[in-house]
């Protein structure tokens, strides 16, 4: 058997072991990660190489710096302040998208999420609400606010690259022209009709967020230290460029910091890290590497544009290269899928002497549609212990607003980028 097929066997049964979740969804991604390397397919170093990959780091950082603010009780403080202001369940929904939407459109929308979670989880130890129905809008918000500019994700910059190179670009916010009506409708569809697709699970803790915990006796200025090297850290994280610091670096400083100052224990700190998220996320990578290093990954975008024919219509061919990108992305990192499918559409739209800034914006915005599972961008993975999510809450909750992504982006995708201007 080929290294191919076998790798397309391995996202067969991984697909059907996440729907079905009759194991861990940690342990199926082992499984894949482990078997990938028996099979031959990948070696030990490229297997196990998302296990060290910068994301991982950050998310590692970024627990211990959102556990220090829960810890602190500094989290429930703020969620404290919020809840004020949203009387209801519908406006804190709100509110939250609106926030971590608009953050992640200058931020990395994987930081944002991992530095908002505990704060989130706050909110909702001190209003009452169960958090399984408020992190899974934060995340579906981080992922839509990515597309507001040239930086809020990894595939926009990806995109950026390979247009530089034939001598065309995107301007800063020129994303946010489809990104952000994707980004308003989603926050009214969870306002209204997707409110009740929202999952309702009672999350029994397990140690990481401790919502009953007494913080009388916390001094005031641990709470204080573990707000201000979040707000540090996260201006890190907005400048990284000009400071020439990486995220992952800059979420690592924050949490050695917290440690160091006694605002957290180092067994706290520990303890706040889900190791089902890194187990979830490290092990998928190698899927991901395998797809893209045996050509799998190709094969199937091949087959489903040449299945269009020789002269396929350029609104057709947008719409298949979104949903493409789509799917991909929901088993798949999003950051792959886009740097898979940028090399496929440009040589596309080159040989049919389209404008590939067209063909470009539709791989990049369908490639951050990953909603409908909890691998498909690091922050659905890190909510899953949290909220006590399922994979099918994903499909549930995600499925609707990738239709809805879709339809935004068909109506204003050949008005603003069309294919032959």
């Amino acid at each position: 058997m080929s290294p191919s097929t076998i790798t397309l066997l391995f996202l067969l049964f991984a697909v059907v072991m996440f729907v079905l979740e009759k194991i861990p969804l940690g342990v199926t991604s082992m499984i894949v990660c482990i078997g990938l390397v028996v099979t031959g397919v990948l070696d030990v170093k490229t297997a196990f190489a998302g296990f060290i990959d910068s994301n991982v780091i950050l998310f590692v950082a970024m627990f211990i710096v959102g556990g220090a603010l829960f810890e602190t009780g500094m989290a429930n403080k703020i969620g404290g302040i919020v809840t004020r202001f949203a009387k209801t369940e519908r406006m804190l929904i709100v509110a939250i998208m609106v926030i971590v939407g608009f953050m992640s459109g200058v931020l990395s929308n994987t930081g944002t999420a991992a530095v908002l979670i505990p704060v989130v989880i706050g909110i909702a130890a001190k209003s009452g609400y169960k958090r399984s129905r408020l992190l899974m809008p934060l995340v579906f918000a981080a992922a839509m606010g990515g597309n507001l500019s040239l930086i809020g994700a990894p595939g926009n910059l990806i995109a950026q690259s390979a247009l530089e190179e034939i001598g065309l670009k995107f301007g800063f916010f020129e994303y946010a022209i489809v990104g952000l009506p994707i980004l308003l409708v989603g926050i009214l569809f969870y306002a209204t009709v997707g409110y009740k697709l929202l999952p309702n699970h009672d999350v029994k803790d397990d140690g990481a967020f401790d919502t009953q915990k007494d913080f009388s006796n916390v001094p005031a200025w641990k709470q204080w230290l573990s707000l201000i090297i979040l707000v540090l850290t996260l201006l890190a994280m907005i400048f990284e460029d000009k400071i020439g610091i990486k995220l992952c670096i800059s979420g690592g400083i924050g949490a050695l910091l917290l440690i160091l100052t006694g605002v957290i224990s180092e067994k706290d700190a520990l303890k706040s890290i889900d190791l089902k998220t890194i187990f979830l996320f490290g092990g998928t990578l190698s899927l991901a590497s395998a797809l893209q290093n045996t050509g799998a990954g190709e094969m199937i975008a091949n087959k489903v544009i040449g299945a269009l024919g020789d002269e396929p219509s350029p609104y057709i061919l947008t719409l298949v290269v979104f949903l493409l990108c789509c799917i991909l992305t929901n088993f798949m990192s999003n950051t792959a899928t886009t740097a898979l499918m940028v090399p496929i559409c440009l040589s596309i739209a080159q040989g049919m002497g389209a404008d590939p800034r067209a063909v470009l914006m539709a791989c990049v915005i369908g490639g951050s549609c990953a909603y409908a599972t909890p691998i498909g961008m690091p922050a659905n993975t890190m909510v899953v212990g949290a909220g006590g999510y399922k994979f099918m809450d994903y499909v549930k909750a995600g499925f609707p607003l990738i239709i809805i992504a879709t339809i935004v982006s068909m109506i204003i995708l050949p008005i603003a980028f069309p294919f032959f201007p």
